[in-house]
């Protein structure tokens, strides 16, 4: 696939998409491992957490590879979080567990839903979609185990 102005600025597009839903499920653990009373739950949001920040820079570094910039302190759409873990903060405020977990599979499916759809839309160059699925394993991965908690 021969990249033009227009199919670059669809793939950042679309890789930003998804950065802005790894932002909002890294601060959604965070915010979850903050409430949560059990300490080996604490872990693991604190280490989901850390993993999306680190798909958030691999993703970064393929809009860089673009020739484009990932400055997200534009507070653009990357600044506006995504509705589903915004509203899970108030389910965590009760530090009820099994809120918490649900707020976070809520989140999850939705960030599913958007990796999915960035790879069906099919703008994405090879080495972003090989990241793009890699990241989307990981993400169905983590979600079974939260859904593995919920029982």
């Amino acid at each position: 696939m021969i990249h033009t102005d227009e199919t670059t600025k669809e793939a950042v597009k679309t890789l930003e998409g998804l950065i802005s839903i790894l932002e909002d499920g890294k601060l959604g653990y965070t915010n979850a491992a903050e409430h949560v009373e059990n300490p080996a739950m604490k872990t693991d949001f604190l280490e989901y957490a850390r993993e999306r920040a680190l798909f958030i820079v691999e993703i970064q570094d393929e809009i860089n590879k673009l020739g484009k910039s990932t400055d997200t302190s534009g507070g653009g759409p990357l600044g506006a979080l995504h509705r589903t873990w915004i509203d899970i903060k108030s389910s965590f405020t009760g530090g009820d567990t099994e809120a918490i977990i649900n707020a976070c599979v809520t989140g999850e499916e939705a960030a599913i839903e958007k990796y999915k759809k960035a790879l069906e839309e099919n703008h994405l160059e090879y080495s972003q979609t090989s990241i793009v699925s890699k990241q989307l394993n990981s993400i169905q991965n983590t979600l079974s185990q939260i859904k593995m908690r919920a029982n």
